[in-house]
């Protein structure tokens, strides 16, 4: 999955859904739009992300060394589900 960067005025609208396992979402971290797909959790204002399909390069910009991170509901858009 690819990363676009992003400044921060240039911010993408966020759901008001809450994502679901199998889902694909997008969320800014560090001026760095991320996508990655929703794991199963039990998390009530979160979710956990799986980016391990990113390049590591990405990830060592946002100086994130893990391929899973946590993402909170107000902070992602849903841009495919994983029935549909």
């Amino acid at each position: 999955m690819e990363n676009v960067k992003k400044s921060k005025l240039d911010l993408f609208e966020v759901d008001k859904n809450k994502a679901e396992p199998g889902d694909i979402v997008q969320f800014q971290r560090n001026n760095v739009v991320l996508k990655g797909m929703v794991m199963p959790s039990n998390g009530e204002n979160s979710i956990i992300v799986d980016l391990s399909d990113m390049d590591i390069k990405d990830l060592e910009e946002i100086n994130h060394g893990y391929s899973n991170t946590v993402v909170s509901h107000r902070n992602y858009k849903i841009i495919e589900r994983k029935d549909g």
